[in-house]
């Protein structure tokens, strides 16, 4: 019985061995396996792949040229396989036959050769033509990777204006909210989507129309650091800044009728004038030769003549007038006394100029009326001690706004103590007060008619000659109600 079971259990060892060894090659016989590994490609060699083989022969690992060597394969068939991290395993088959050398190549693509790219995104909002968009708006879109890999997005937005390119980068969202945008531009946007595997993949192109410019009538001047810049307001108190922060630009002044605004501009030293639209593009410089000077920069005043088809201005002791072209420069008057004049308005109803002269510290004020030749005709204020300006003519030209200092104070400072608001009634020469009950210790300066006639707006300020400015509008009616139109603002203009 002993000797029977050694010769049961001899069997099933046996039996076992030739079962685990099914898919081994035979023994007899042997070949050389022999190959290279390179990306696809590129060509380049991969080191440290893994090469196997079907049926197990040795597991060996590429140098740096990416090649291999497996010594003594058995005669056979063979499946091989190369396998790195990064790289799509990649299998091959081959026949080894004995004493012969078998040489095979595998090119591997990368893990994400097979990796899908984005779907095209799908622009959502604002939807393609859609027109009186804001200036900061939303940018909406819908973006799928096949895969579900992590989209990034890169916005890109173009105009029919210049040449400027908004570019976004690095966008994760599917909503973009975009400001700082232009009046009545239409804008071009795309929105391009990639998972870091594939190539950029591009929407289609959008576009949308802004709002168009606010039809803003008042217009003032504000100190910003070291330059004066022009703003537009509109009824809601919304200020519009119209002119660049890198220029010093003043005296707003509004063509009745014509969508147009002058003003003054410092270049090279010099004061000229200069006329936009109202949205400040299209700058034009009107004055050359001869530039807009007096005592005081600041003070200075122009004014639309003739239909709006030119100018009035002063170049110290001489009043000019200039087509809006630039052409056609004429002298118009010359002050009796070497005064300076500072400021000038016109009246196309009666076809007459108002002017204020001073000397070169600005006192020893004279206003009076010019006819269209040049002539004085009537004398508003003379031989009187203390600053005055503010000079605007109402529509039909029976009526006149000033200021003057009723203190009467003169200083080389040219600081103003007690300035008011008065109304002149040619017919009569008579003036009236629109300052009675004015705070004390502040000035009503640079006052100007509403369009309406039954209000005035005007620049009130403390005495001290540094306080901020501020602008507001006052009924006629001899009530005095003040109400704060421009916080922080001078030199208004309202048509």
């Amino acid at each position: 019985m002993k000797i029977t079971s050694k010769y049961i259990s001899l069997f099933f060892m046996l039996t076992v061995l030739i079962s685990c060894s099914e898919d081994k090659v035979s023994l007899s016989g042997a070949g050389v396996i022999t190959g290279k590994v390179v990306s696809k490609g590129e060509n380049e060699p991969l080191e440290n792949t893994k090469i196997s083989t079907s049926p197990s022969t040795s597991i060996v690992f590429t140098n740096a040229s990416g090649d291999f060597v497996i010594n003594t394969a058995s005669v056979g068939t063979y499946s091989i396989e190369a396998q790195k991290d990064g790289y799509l395993s990649k299998f091959e088959s081959i026949t080894v036959v004995e004493d012969n050398e078998v040489n095979v190549i595998f090119e591997l693509d990368v893990e994400t050769a097979n990796n899908d790219a984005p779907n095209t995104p799908i622009l959502n909002s604002p939807v393609n033509d859609a027109i009186n968009q804001y200036l900061s708006l939303d940018l909406v879109w819908e973006g799928f990777d096949p895969e579900e890999d992590d989209l990034v997005y890169e916005v890109q937005i173009l105009n029919d204006h210049n040449s400027d390119v908004l570019i976004y980068t690095d966008v994760i969202d599917t909503t973009l909210t975009v400001s700082g945008l232009d009046y009545n531009t239409k804008y071009f946007w795309q929105v391009s989507a990639s998972d870091n595997i594939n190539a950029l993949v591009l929407s289609e192109t959008f576009n949308f129309t802004t709002i168009g410019f606010p039809a803003n009538r008042v217009f003032f001047t504000r100190k910003i650091n070291e330059n004066n810049v022009i703003f537009s307001v509109d009824s809601e108190g919304n200020e519009y800044q119209l002119t660049s922060l890198s220029s010093n630009s003043w005296r707003p002044r509004k063509a009745t009728g014509l969508d147009k605004l002058a003003f003054l501009r410092s270049n090279g030293g010099q004061t000229h004038i200069y006329t936009m639209d109202l949205d400040g593009s299209n700058i034009t410089q009107v004055t050359n030769n001869i530039a807009v000077n007096g005592s005081n920069l600041e003070e200075l005043d122009f004014e639309w003549k003739s239909n709006n088809t030119a100018f009035v201005y002063s170049n110290f002791d001489k009043l000019y007038q200039i087509n809006t072209d630039g052409s056609g420069v004429v002298q118009l008057h010359q002050t009796l006394n070497g005064n300076f004049i500072t400021e000038v308005d016109w009246n196309q109803s009666t076809q007459s100029m108002v002017v204020k002269t001073n000397n070169a510290v600005g006192y020893n004020v004279e206003i009076y009326t010019i006819n269209a030749t040049g002539v004085i005709q009537d004398y508003v204020l003379q031989n009187v001690n203390g600053a005055a300006g503010g000079l605007d003519y109402s529509f039909d030209g029976l009526k006149l706004l000033y200021t003057y200092d009723v203190s009467g104070n003169q200083n080389t400072e040219y600081r103003q103590l007690n300035t008011h608001m008065f109304i002149y009634t040619i017919a009569t020469a008579m003036s009236q007060d629109l300052s009675t009950s004015k705070q004390a210790g502040t000035n009503d300066l640079d006052v100007r008619f509403a369009p309406n006639e039954a209000d005035v707006i005007f620049v009130n300020t403390s005495n001290d000659g540094i306080s901020q400015n501020n602008i507001y509008k006052m009924s006629l009616d001899l009530e005095e109600t003040r109400t704060l139109l421009v916080n922080d603002g001078k030199m208004p203009d309202w048509k």
